[in-house]
């Protein structure tokens, strides 16, 4: 467009000078006005090349079209120049001062005649009126042209960067998952090391401390085979944890099973009379809630084991409409569940097999209640929701 903007005007400046000296103007005057306008049109490709200032390209156009006005005043002929005037007033003003420009434009055009012949012809009206249209037109398209292309340079531009952008949260993300899965995982393994092999390790240490403290000889038998039952499980335990699979107490049975094995082996080591009542038609559970029922159960047991120096424990394994409820009571010394409720670390060890039930039992939508009063003994309620989950099991 610019290229052939320069080509017009250029043919231009050579047919009206051409034109005018042929029709006896003064060489002189011809070359002069011709070779200033050319000069001041070349300043100005020059200066734009530089700046894209629109105030200063607007005054060059009316310093311009001031030229122009001189040189046709020395020869009608030059009035052909207003073609490259309509052009630059299209693609250099606003369009309502593009508008103004070239009627003024048009006015010197139709005036001319009159004023260099002392008439006019509608071919000298009409003609410069569609050229005059013709060319603001072909301008401001040009223009809008230009305005779209930037436009659409800059919606690139920030696809291209709503793109990086996107690929560092995707990048970001996928690290945070990373991390999170990794810290679930850790916690994860914190619980099952706690529910199974550290309560088995307190076990052992229990019945050897307890056999140490007996002294009879003749009961190193049933101790040992004890511990052996113990170590023996841990070591399943231990298996299952790093398969990630269910725990080995639920692969005989369901988990009132489990329950009642444990509950069997917490009387035989310890004496603690024991009790489990199971409601009738109790549900197949997911495997997710009988794992988190079954550590819950491990864990408890084991701090009666260890800390409520209890005489009697019951569990209570209950169906509650679309969720399930286990209750473990037992009748020993008790602790201050205020406190622990309130957030306080809680009795027996640091209380972290209690946190550590409330969080599993959480992550399936569940909770932990804790009721307890020194000296009258503890009751925790652990209850998970079924609603949504039945497609965990197995």
């Amino acid at each position: 467009m610019q290229i052939g903007q320069h080509l017009i005007t250029a043919v231009l400046i050579a047919v009206g000078a051409g034109r005018a000296v042929a029709d006896g103007a003064p060489i002189a005057l011809v070359l002069a006005s011709a070779l200033v306008f050319a000069g001041w049109y070349v300043g100005g490709v020059v200066l734009a090349g530089r700046t894209r200032d629109r105030a200063l390209g607007a005054w060059w156009l009316v310093g311009l079209a001031l030229i122009w006005g001189g040189t046709v005043a020395a020869s009608v002929e030059f009035v052909w120049l207003a073609f490259p005037l309509w052009l630059l007033a299209g693609y250099i003003l606003r369009w309502r001062w593009a508008v103004v420009f070239s009627v003024v434009v048009f006015v010197v055009v139709a005036v001319a005649p009159i004023l260099h012949l002392g008439t006019t012809t509608y071919a000298n009206v009409i003609g410069p009126l569609v050229g005059g249209v013709f060319a603001l037109g072909i301008s401001r398209g040009y223009v809008e042209l230009l305005n779209d292309a930037r436009e659409r340079q800059r919606l690139v531009a920030s696809l291209v960067q709503a793109q990086a952008e996107m690929a560092d949260l995707h990048e970001e993300l996928a690290k945070t998952q990373r991390e999170s899965g990794a810290m679930e995982e850790r916690t994860r393994l914190s619980r099952d090391i706690h529910d199974t092999i550290a309560q088995g390790f307190s076990s052992i240490s229990l019945l050897v401390h307890a056999a140490l403290s007996n002294g009879d000889a003749s009961d190193s038998g049933r101790v040992l085979n004890q511990i052996d039952a113990i170590a023996r499980d841990n070591l399943v335990d231990v298996r299952r944890i790093v398969a990630a699979l269910a725990p080995a107490e639920l692969e005989e049975g369901a988990l009132a099973g489990a329950l009642r094995r444990m509950l069997d082996r917490l009387t035989e080591e310890t004496g603690i009379a024991t009790e489990l009542h199971v409601d009738e038609g109790f549900p197949a559970l997911p495997t997710t809630v009988e794992v988190a029922l079954l550590r819950t159960a491990q864990s408890a047991l084991a701090n009666v084991r260890l800390h409520a120096d209890a005489g009697r424990v019951v569990v209570n394994l209950a169906d509650i409409e679309d969720s399930v409820r286990m209750d473990v009571a037992d009748d020993g010394r008790g602790f201050d569940a205020r406190s622990w409720n309130a957030g306080s670390s809680g009795a027996g060890g640091g209380g972290y097999g209690l946190h550590s039930m409330r969080a599993r039992l959480r992550e399936l939508g569940g909770g932990l209640d804790v009721e307890s009063t020194s000296g009258e003994g503890t009751a925790l309620s652990a209850h998970v929701p079924l609603a949504g989950r039945t497609t965990e099991a197995g």
